[in-house]
């Protein structure tokens, strides 16, 4: 930690929030003399990678003058009012919860731009695209940071237009229909949830998330809690995505550009249980307790349900999609994070949000690395892969080959990689719940989260054999190309980062945890 000003750290909040946004609008500016490089096109892009560093680095800077001694209070606070008649202010913070998302939105940001750079998805303007996945971080990076419920919505629905759009314009085959299935599920479901903020604004008398979570639902009565709980879980349920609300997402994944699908993934999935974390837990904890055995029950039927999707697309002969098969598997791994949330402890709320960040790291290197081998075959189909000789990673390229095994293995929750404690913690979280939820139930979850674990070896496993593993490459066959150095570049902090939270957990941990327990104790210092 170094000693930083209160108001140089407000700075900071409020660059990281905003800088995308004027990125995005700068973006459609002409280039400097002297920066237009090879051509207009390498120079937008180039713009997109020096915006989502400067962010990136911001962000850093931020977590070096972040009070480490004092995770559960919220620093960086910019309180300002902005519509007087609803006392709506543009109130923003972080804490212990929230600033390991905002790291993790602007490192996936920064390395889907520069991998941009060198691997632009055909489509049409590239000014377009930057500007797009500038204000997509922006949204993303605003809802982690405010504080007061109109305008988490409003930053909750920036990102759905920029990511219809690069679905829809820059995807592959099918995108149109996959975009507008994600514009239109999202959409209701967040209308849904926006009734619920208002009438838990209206009855409390604010809209501010501090006050209201200090108050810890004394203010509302059961059943407005209760009303209200349904409501914002339906909306935040969809972009979590929790069974059976999840349909619309493999195919947005299938139909993504690479980049998409490693936003998609790694961020967007993360502001449905991010607000379950900060809104519904602390503002209605009655309502929260009324509906957590459903939730639970909800998410461990999503994590078999994902691992059993999986298999099926994985067994030979199921023309699988290796883009489709791993956003099922995120259904099961967001199976977990609910779950955690579910058993109302601060073990199993630790334990989702070290999930959350572990399924970021692990599953933005999954999609780059399948985009990577869907560039050099042509194909991403799993039976076209395997073929008479298999893909045979191993043998061709092995290092992509050895990056896709570490990604799987991460993935299933091998001990020593960050996979690994967030799923633990949910289940021991369900072992004992929070008084007044059911114990039995709950061991009950514990039992069937605990065997979609052993589903998820199967599959991923399988994957690993049907393609990094095949026969000898065929004389004359043309060579493909191992890792590249750009690839090197975008995917080696992810690698590093799930190596480094499996086995030193107590960094993320650290953080969580105090602000977890006052959270969950309903107070906010």
């Amino acid at each position: 930690m170094i000693d930083i000003s209160e108001s140089v750290m407000q700075f900071l909040l409020a660059l990281i929030v905003v800088g995308p946004l004027i990125g995005a609008a700068a973006a459609f500016l002409p280039a400097p003399p002297g920066l237009k490089g090879k051509s207009p096109e390498q120079a937008v892009l180039r713009h997109g990678v020096t915006v989502t560093g400067a962010v990136l680095l911001a962000a850093l800077v931020l977590v070096l003058g972040f009070d480490h001694d004092q995770p559960s209070r919220m620093q960086a606070t910019t309180d300002i009012t902005w519509i007087q008649a609803l006392d709506v202010r543009i109130h923003l913070g972080v804490d212990g919860i929230s600033l390991p998302l905002l790291v993790l939105t602007a490192l996936l940001s920064f390395l889907c731009a520069l991998y941009s750079y060198f691997k632009m998805p055909e489509g049409p303007s590239p000014k377009a695209f930057v500007a797009l996945v500038l204000v997509l971080e922006s949204g993303t990076l605003a809802t982690f940071a405010v504080l007061d419920l109109v305008l988490f919505f409003l930053a909750f629905e920036t990102v759905l237009i920029p990511m219809y759009f690069l679905i829809a314009r820059w995807g592959g085959a099918g995108r149109q229909a996959a975009a507008w299935k994600f514009i239109l599920y999202t959409l209701l479901g967040s209308v849904v949830m926006l009734l619920g903020l208002l009438l838990i604004g209206v009855k409390a008398g604010t809209f501010d998330m501090v006050a209201l979570a200090t108050d810890n639902g004394r203010g509302l009565t059961t059943s407005v809690q209760v009303i209200a709980v349904l409501a914002i879980g339906v909306g935040l349920a969809v972009k979590t995505p929790m069974w059976p609300l999840h349909s619309w997402l493999p195919d947005a994944h299938t139909a993504a550009p690479t980049v998409g699908s490693v936003l998609l993934a790694g961020v967007l999935l993360k502001m449905g249980t991010y607000g379950f974390v900060r809104v519904v837990l602390p503002i209605a904890p009655d309502g929260m307790r009324a509906f957590a055995p459903y939730l639970a029950g909800f998410a461990v039927a999503g994590i078999v349900y994902g691992s059993l999707a999986c298999l099926a697309l994985v067994r030979p002969g199921g023309k699988g999609d290796l883009k489709r098969l791993i956003a099922y598997s995120s259904v099961g791994h967001m199976g977990f994070v609910l779950l955690g949330i579910a058993t109302m402890t601060p073990t199993g709320v630790n334990g989702a949000l070290f999930a959350n960040i572990a399924h970021g790291l692990v599953t933005g290197l999954l999609f780059f690395l399948v985009g990577a081998v869907k560039d050099r075959y042509g194909t991403a189909d799993l039976d076209t892969l395997a073929g008479a000789t298999g893909a045979a990673l191993y043998g061709r390229a092995p290092r992509l080959g050895a990056l896709l095994a570490f990604a799987a293995v991460a993935s299933l929750g091998l001990p020593g990689l960050a996979g690994f404690w967030g799923e633990m913690l949910a289940l021991f979280g369900a072992f004992d719940p929070a008084e007044g939820l059911s114990r039995p139930a709950f061991l009950t979850f514990m039992a069937i989260g605990a065997f979609g674990t052993l589903l998820t070896a199967a599959y991923l496993l399988l994957v690993v054999r049907r393609v990094c593993m095949g026969g000898p490459r065929p004389a004359g066959e043309t060579p493909i190309a191992d890792v590249q150095g750009y690839e090197f570049a975008a995917w080696t902090p992810l690698v590093a980062l799930t190596v480094l939270a499996g086995l030193w957990p107590a960094v993320l941990l650290g953080l969580t945890d105090p602000a977890v327990q006052q959270l969950l104790a309903g107070g906010t210092q």
